[in-house]
């Protein structure tokens, strides 16, 4: 394959060229031949740097497991030169930078290229060598006439842990010889697979949450360079032909036209090179452009043309894997696929730098002037919780998203979130403001919308996200642009609440349980020793009200406690929650400190369960809820091993969603539930426990569900071709549900009577008949983003979350994943309750 390398007229010299040498040159093997580690990729990337005047290479984080990350830009050396003049002038165009574009800069281009994110996705990063080294081959004049204008961002590996788990494996399991067959050893790749981080999330769906620290530092970047040209480089089935844009249908409604159909001037000029070799090809059947935190998505939500590359292959490929037609693919041929694309990419890039920035400085002077969407202003109440609040400029901050506080009062009528309709609002003295008036308003009004317009329902991920339901804030949304008065919005600073005050008086100390900062500063309080409850109840001391959910300190309760108000307000301090200080365990309502109203807790002992019959992802969540978001301690069991536990000393055992086989492990199980353990189970875990004996969770049966229509067709009669259409009836990809929760629960503390739960399957339970239906969807429910049909009336009258007494211990199902991506604020709160506030 190295002879077909890249064919754009081009024949591509391998001759060594001073110290600026070929791949194959530097690897102990030839590129394709076999899987780079990530060391030697690292370090092709730094002896390019160091050789070639047309690269500056730069670290711009870490992983973690502490792998570097690296962006290498590439173009000539006068423009090397002046780079950071070509990056501030490119801001100017957006309007992110004050000041006028240097028109003697020129129409520099700028393509950004991101290889594996899915790191068993490995011939992107294989072929990303290739790439750096034909744009810098001086002997390459094609290349060189490109680069005078553009310049290239490459980043070689967006996921090094993953793709250091496959390549590893891969290398220690492959045969000598090339082994094709796809039944062998070195197909089938283990759990969890290197398509996912250290902490098995996928990184292709983090763009906008940017919950992972690959995601974190890599935007930090992108925001400081703003592309023109966003290339995700990925692969698919190894049976698929290649992949590239024009995308598929939905398209998000802010895609713009131009967008669009520069997306299809790209995908043209690619088909130029793949009908030259004879590659096989695709466009706009799969990969379509709606859910906004996608490689491709995000950046044309920032004004970019975003798209997605897809190479048949995939970890199934290996170095070579016969396919159907009888012929062999192999990792030379995705690696020659992806530089062709990557370099046909930069091409046009070049040719058409100035209609590229034309559209790109229109598309930012259009979202300052007139923003395309009808709601032009979203407003957050100022009484947000701190914790909850401090976690929306987190994530408005990450994104680039401007915000300010009103300093006045305005009118309004307004879409309520919480209340789902419109009423008489406005904004408040305090209150946050996002305008739609502001250089990245596409992504504010995405994120923000309280629905998306899905113009395909036949997608390729969840339908909904809006940020005020995922987080349970109390805002609004308008179709006017305020008139009010705003001045910069920052969080005040957070006065200690035991300075000046009279600790000698305090009988007790209570925090509030409102966000999932309250559920880490009472897992802090377990770590450092300090006994706590929990009110059962709302209560009333003096003239101050608390609501259910509440941390009790009490000193009384911890008269062995070393340094106990010493700990108590670091940690205070630390996680800066509001704290009230009492002065009497004498109530006005809701119980004295010593009734039974308060609940006193203990340190649960956390395990999860882990390998082959767990989702990676949904694992994933949960590991890093605990170790990133809680900071607590917790231990992993692999799902063969749970006498392990139950022989252990753990309180709580956590079943990812997955499919189980409990049947040898069912009396293990109930027995020790019913010693006092608790169960968490989430998402499909619950299918596998609705299947033993003494678990009171059952399927809702739905066959019937539409038996009463004498005059429907038989379905065996149908024609085929609208099989698919007819099977999103029932197909639910991701929608936001309203719940009606029993706020009486402690599953609802700090969330009340209503939640917006993510639905991403069609899995539904009837309600327990012996337990707390804590968490139910009722009739005609309300539902954000697309849901079929059939499954629609299907989960009306379902159970979402319950707990099931068992002896001294109970169950919690979770039928939905409250924890989803990590980027469910308000999910985050609930799974805190099912922790530590479910007893």
């Amino acid at each position: 394959m190295r002879g077909l390398l890249f064919s754009l007229t081009l024949f591509l010299s391998f001759n060594v060229i001073g110290q600026v040498v070929p791949p194959s040159e530097f690897l102990p093997h030839d590129l394709g031949e076999t899987f780079t580690p990530h060391h030697l990729l690292v370090g092709y990337y730094q002896q390019i740097a160091e050789a070639s005047p047309r690269v500056k290479l730069e670290e711009y984080g870490r992983t973690n497991e502490a792998r570097p990350l690296l962006l290498a830009y590439v173009s000539t050396p006068e423009n090397i030169a002046r780079l950071e003049a070509i990056r501030e002038n490119n801001l100017r165009l957006t309007g992110l930078l004050p000041g006028d574009p240097d028109p003697a800069l020129g129409d520099i281009a700028i393509v950004w290229m991101s290889y594996s994110v899915h790191g068993n996705e490995a011939a992107g990063s294989e072929a990303s060598m290739g790439v750096l080294y034909d744009l810098v081959n001086t002997r390459h004049p094609q290349t060189g006439d490109w680069l005078k204008n553009t310049i290239v961002i490459l980043d070689p590996s967006i996921n090094p842990d993953g793709y250091n788990r496959y390549t590893n494996w891969y290398r220690q399991t492959a045969t000598l010889g090339l082994d094709p067959n796809p039944s062998t050893r070195e197909h089938q790749e283990p759990w969890p697979g290197g398509r996912v981080n250290h902490y098995l999330f996928d990184l292709n769906r983090d763009w906008a949450w940017q919950t992972q620290v690959e995601s974190q530092q890599r935007m930090v970047k992108y925001k400081q360079w703003m592309p023109h040209i966003h290339a995700d480089l990925h692969e698919q089935g190894y049976t698929s032909p290649y992949y590239f844009a024009p995308a598929a249908a939905p398209f998000h409604e802010y895609i713009t036209d131009w967008q669009g159909e520069f997306q299809t001037e790209i995908g043209k000029n690619h088909a130029r090179y793949f009908d030259r070799e004879g590659w096989l090809y695709f466009t706009r059947e799969r990969f379509d452009l709606l859910y906004p935190s996608y490689g491709d998505t995000w950046p044309t939500f920032n004004g970019a043309i975003g798209m997605t590359y897809e190479q048949g292959g995939h970890s199934r490929a290996g170095r070579a894997i016969d396919l159907p037609n009888g012929d062999t693919l192999t990792l030379a041929d995705r690696v020659a696929h992806h530089r062709t694309t990557s370099l046909s990419t930069v091409e046009i890039a070049s040719k058409e730098s100035d209609r590229l920035l034309e559209n790109f400085r229109a598309y930012f002077k259009q979202a300052t002037t007139k923003p395309q969407g009808k709601y032009l202003t979203y407003v957050v109440s100022g009484n947000t919780p701190r914790g909850k609040m401090r976690n929306l400029l987190t994530l408005l901050d990450r994104n680039g998203i401007a915000y300010s506080r009103a300093a006045g009062t305005t009118g309004s009528t307004t879409y309520d979130y919480q209340e789902a309709r419109s009423i008489a609002g406005g904004a408040e003295p305090g209150d946050l403001i996002i305008s739609a008036f502001q250089p990245r308003s596409v992504l504010a009004q995405t994120l923000f919308d309280p629905d998306a317009v899905v113009e395909d329902s036949v997608t390729y991920d969840i339908t909904a996200w809006s940020v005020p339901l995922a987080y349970g804030l109390d805002a609004q949304a308008s179709q006017q642009r305020f008139d009010v008065k705003t001045e910069p919005f920052t969080l005040p600073a957070y006065n200690d609440p035991f300075a000046g005050k009279d600790l000698a008086k305090a009988y007790a100390y209570v925090v509030p349980w409102t966000d999932l900062s309250s559920a880490a500063f009472l897992g802090d309080l377990f770590s450092a020793g300090v006994n706590a409850r929990t009110a059962t109840g709302d209560f009333q001391f003096g003239d101050q009200t608390f609501q259910a959910g509440a941390i009790v300190i009490n000193k009384g309760d911890n008269r062995k406690t070393e340094n106990f108000t010493a700990t108590v307000r670091k940690l205070v301090n630390k996680h800066e929650v509001p704290l009230s200080i009492l002065e009497t365990g004498f109530s006005v309502s809701g119980g004295d400190l010593g009734s039974g109203a308060y609940s006193l807790k203990k340190a649960p002992r956390v395990a999860i369960v882990s390998g082959d019959d767990v989702n990676p992802n949904q694992f994933g969540q949960v590991w890093y809820y605990f170790e990133q978001d809680l900071k607590y301690p917790i231990s992993i069991f692999n799902a063969e091993d749970l006498g392990d536990v139950a022989a252990g000393d753990y309180d709580v055992l956590i079943f990812p969603s997955g499919r189980y086989d409990l049947s040898s492990a069912a009396e293990t199980l109930t027995d020790w539930v019913r010693a006092g353990g608790k169960i968490i189970a989430i998402g499909s875990a619950n299918r596998s426990l609705s299947r033993l004996d003494g678990f009171d969770l059952k399927q809702k049966d739905t066959d019937d569900a539409e038996d009463d229509d004498d005059d429907a067709p038989d379905p065996r009669l149908l024609p085929h071709g609208g099989s698919e259409r007819r099977f999103i009836s029932g197909f639910n990809p991701g929608a936001i549900v309203g719940v009606e929760m029993d706020a009486t629960y402690p599953l609802s503390f700090g969330i009340g009577e209503h939640y917006h739960s993510l639905k991403t399957g069609s899995d539904t339970y009837d309600y327990l008949e012996s337990g707390v239906n804590a968490g139910r969807i009722r009739t005609e429910p309300f539902v954000a983003g697309f849901i079929g049909s059939k499954a629609k009336k299907e989960i009306e009258e379902t159970l979402v979350f319950g707990v099931q007494s068992m002896g001294r211990g109970q169950v919690v199902y979770l039928i939905d994943n409250p924890l989803y991506r990590g980027f469910w604020e308000q999910g985050k709160l609930l799974f805190g309750n099912a922790v530590f506030q479910v007893d």
